[in-house]
């Protein structure tokens, strides 16, 4: 979901021994016999599934950037980079930090992601694993500060915290178990905090779930069944989530015991989302955060003792410039953390110098903060977007995940997120409103934009472009079981009236 605009945040403390991966028959041998707890395995482990999130993100962005941001895409990036410039006079480089201010080319778009990519191999191979790591960061920032509406979303912020933490892992910093921990409990309080705080009435009266699962963005094929299950058990589900949210965080800085505890309920939870929804890499990440909850001697009894032994051979030990690194990097997280709570209920203003500091580490989306679903939807509204050469005979433009056909069937398509179908959803909810964005797709569609056309499932004007465009507003609603088995529709909708009337292209 889009950053949240409520800002509450938490002040994280306290150090935790660890270093950076790989592990020899001495290690092994030490950690299972020792009482003090080793996080060898568990970096090692981490870093490796971190290099294929990184990989599924630039994969998801190659796809479809050009349609998105390139030269003939939706909000071209060149075009976008230079109205900051004259806003600005100069390149704010520390505002909008992105390579791609030396050249905005659909080349290097595409290149930035090939680059991520090979990055990403090179993380999961082992090979320079904090240069990777780095160039994952910077590629991924760089695509994200340029993508404007399409990359707005919690789940790139997220990535780019956890990464950006990530490069502390190679030094083997031992405050950085510590960090992750507390990632990964503000994460999970804060989306807590923001369903109380909005208050929203389906939150409170824990009638939450009774919607989700029919209008979250892109349900999955098992959100239809758990749509229909009984009222009474929907609560119960809605006040299992707000406990493992709000209180559950607490056990992760309790000792071990609780800890697993904390582990277990967070990793039920997002197992139970993931089943029932496609969020990309969100509660994938999420899930592989909670790592840091164990320690080795978890993992050792889950993972062939054979395994463990073939991991890397040459432990890499934390110097006394790392440490003071990781040690600085904590200060500055707790002074941001401060200072946004200071200046939250907006009472206290800031000296400058320090709001340009909380505007550098948003930038470079280093702190964030998080809580999908603050609001709970209650309808779904869909845009239907179609295409015409006489104004009379109207063709569908069919969307690759977002509903459409009433007889178009849900699908999990995680950790690839279609920017386009999600952003539609979004837009949907705005109406009567229509986004300046959305005008730019109309306008791309009747010019004939290739790369726009290939956001699609289907266009049905490959020839050449229509003369006219329009874009219908619906509401759909899950069919119940027996007409959906009598009728082979899984969708049901309600005519709402045209977003954007019949238009043609202007110049």
């Amino acid at each position: 979901m889009h950053k949240p605009h409520i800002q509450i945040t938490l002040i994280e403390s306290g150090i935790d021994p660890f270093f950076y991966i790989v592990l020899s028959d001495q290690v092994m041998r030490t950690s299972s016999n020792n009482q003090t707890s080793s996080y060898l395995l568990v970096s090692w482990l981490f870093l490796r599934g971190l290099a294929l999130f990184y990989f599924a993100a630039f994969a998801s962005m190659l796809v479809q950037i050009e349609g998105l941001i390139g030269s003939q895409g939706i909000l071209p990036v060149r075009d976008w980079l230079s109205t900051i410039m004259l806003q600005e006079h100069g390149i704010p480089l520390f505002r909008v930090p992105t390579l791609f201010w030396f050249n905005a080319s659909d080349t290097a778009l595409m290149v930035s992601c090939g680059l991520g990519l090979l990055a990403a191999v090179a993380l999961l191979l082992n090979i320079l694993p904090r240069t990777a790591l780095l160039l994952c960061y910077g590629l991924y920032l760089s695509l994200v500060q340029v993508g404007q509406v399409f990359t707005s979303f919690q789940w790139d912020a997220f990535l780019l915290e956890t990464g950006f933490l990530a490069i502390f892992l190679t030094w083997g910093a031992k405050p950085t178990v510590f960090m992750f921990r507390w990632l990964l409990a503000r994460f999970m309080f804060m989306g807590g905090v923001v369903k109380i705080a909005s208050g929203d009435p389906n939150w409170a009266n824990l009638t939450a779930l009774n919607y989700h699962y029919q209008t979250q963005p892109l349900p999955s094929p098992l959100a239809y069944y758990a749509h229909f299950l009984p009222s009474e058990f929907q609560q119960f589900c809605v006040t299992v989530v707000l406990l493992i949210e709000l209180v559950i965080p607490v056990l992760v800085f309790l000792p071990r015991r609780f800890r697993l505890v904390a582990a277990w309920c967070f990793i039920a939870l997002q197992i139970g989302i993931i089943l029932t929804g496609n969020y990309t890499f969100f509660n994938l990440l999420t899930l592989w955060l909670c790592l840091f909850l164990f320690d080795d001697r978890d993992l050792q009894r889950w993972l062939p003792f054979k395994l463990a032994r073939k991991i890397s051979a040459q432990p890499l030990y934390p110097g006394s410039v790392a440490y003071f690194c990781a040690v600085f990097w904590f200060g500055v997280i707790l002074s941001i953390n401060a200072l946004s709570i200071w200046s939250a209920n907006g009472q206290h203003s800031l000296a400058p110098p320090l709001k340009s500091l909380l505007r550098l580490v948003d930038a470079f989306s280093l702190i964030n903060n998080y809580g999908p679903f603050a609001v709970m939807t209650t309808t779904r509204p869909e845009i239907i977007i179609q295409g015409s050469n006489d104004g009379s005979t109207w063709l569908d433009y069919r969307f690759k995940f977002k509903p459409d056909e009433l007889s178009k069937g849900l699908t999990w398509n995680i950790p690839h997120q279609p920017r386009l179908d999600w952003q539609l959803w979004f837009a949907a909810l705005k109406a009567p409103d229509v986004e300046h964005w959305l005008a730019m797709l109309m306008d791309r569609l009747l010019e004939g934009s290739k790369p726009v056309s290939q956001l699609f499932a289907e266009n049905p004007f490959l020839d050449q472009p229509p003369l006219y465009v329009r874009a219908l507003l619906y509401e759909y609603s899950y069919n119940p079981p027996e007409l959906r088995a009598s009728s082979g529709q899984l969708w049901r909708r309600k005519y709402l009236g045209e977003l954007i009337p019949q238009t043609k292209l202007s110049r």
